[in-house]
């Protein structure tokens, strides 16, 4: 009898290399120049926790029991009220909102946790977060890249991402739009999961809620809108996201949550609860992006880039007209370190991706190199 062991599927296989990992070298080029590297490849923050949230997190420290994967009624509570007051989205259900450890972790198993596998499509935007795609990978889902409906034909995907404002691009999608997918969504069976991690970014248009009434009327069946504490409230260290929408959607993510023990820390439930609650710290992060913002497009479009789209949002979609990573290169020439646009799909070819996560001084550093 035959003893031959299989051999183990490594689920990495099939992935896309690490996108980072593909600019290593012109990092260290980057990084040679004199003045010191400028990184603006990255949205990560560089500002300070505001002392509440920070206060908060401490206060919490001392909790030896475990926490609950659909988090704290006051946590819930104030992902509520912060969704009515800073999106004009009224009367979620508190059940139907679950806290997640960071966003990416949601979209990267979202396709998973919804049982999505060979046989279904997941469609992402056409220049898109790589996560969407991943997320589908890791399901074995088949995936279309697809800005406009008429591309999808007869077929029924099971689920559509919808990331307005985008990253990369800023770009935003009008209540027009929204309701065009909700419906055909609806018609076709599919969960449309919509990535708003920077909603509270706008700054040449207002950006709108998969949830916000003009969109959903009301109704959220089949709907989810990911919201991420990273970007104004400067918490991507501590993973603090959540969930909101369809209460059978949630609760059925819930249940796959639970048994899995993929739970959100009670210190950081607490710290979430906090910044949820404050909107002084949230306008004052924003300020400081806007002022980042403006000094950067105008430095870019002196250098010769012209800006599209980036509406809002924490980045700037600039092209020279040429492939990104000559583009990468003539940056990193001046010790400045973009993300280029093929990280995104291939309509970024041309683009290159500039964060506004700098700290002031790098900024201004950056603006004087262009």
């Amino acid at each position: 009898m035959s003893t031959e062991v299989s051999p183990r599927r490594r689920v990495s296989a099939g992935l896309p290399e690490f996108p980072w990992d593909t600019i290593v070298g012109v990092k260290a080029r980057a990084a040679a120049h004199p003045g010191g590297l400028v990184d603006l490849s990255v949205g990560t923050p560089v500002d300070p926790v505001d002392p509440l949230i920070r206060s908060a997190l401490s206060a919490a420290s001392d909790v030896p029991g475990y926490p609950a994967t659909y988090g704290t009624p006051e946590l819930r509570a104030a992902a509520v009220a912060a969704l009515a007051r800073r999106f004009g989205v009224p009367g979620v259900d508190q059940a139907a909102v679950l806290p997640v450890i960071g966003t990416k972790e949601l979209i990267a198993g979202l396709p998973r946790l919804l049982g999505l596998g060979s046989a279904d499509l997941v469609v992402i935007p056409e220049v898109a977060y790589p996560t969407y795609e991943v997320g589908a990978l890791l399901a074995g889902a088949r995936i279309l890249r697809a800005d406009g409906l008429t591309r999808l034909g007869p077929e029924n995907p099971a689920l559509i991402f919808l990331n307005s404002p985008s990253n990369p691009t800023g770009r935003v999608l009008g209540v027009d739009h929204l309701r065009k997918v909700v419906a055909f969504a609806r018609e076709r069976g599919a969960v449309v999961a919509s990535d708003e991690c920077y909603l509270g970014l706008s700054w040449d248009r207002p950006a709108v809620s998969i949830l916000d009434p003009r969109v959903s009327d009301g109704d959220h069946t089949g709907l989810l809108a990911v919201h991420s504490l990273s970007k104004t409230s400067n918490l991507a260290s501590y993973r603090a996201g959540f969930v909101a929408g369809d209460p059978e959607l949630v609760t059925e993510l819930l249940e796959v949550r639970k048994h899995s023990g993929m739970i959100v820390p009670y210190p950081i439930q607490a710290a979430m609860t906090a910044a949820l609650g404050d909107d002084a710290h949230e306008s004052a992060q924003r300020e400081r992006y806007r002022a980042r913002r403006e000094i950067l497009r105008s430095a870019l479009v002196g250098a010769g880039f012209r800006i599209d789209d980036s509406e809002a949002g924490l980045y700037l979609w600039a092209t020279r007209g040429e492939p990104c990573r000559d583009t990468l290169d003539w940056l990193a020439e001046r010790g400045i370190l973009a993300a280029p646009g093929d990280f995104y799909g291939p309509a970024g070819a041309e683009h290159v991706r500039v964060a506004l996560t700098a700290t002031d001084e790098r900024i201004a550093a950056a603006s004087q190199r262009l």
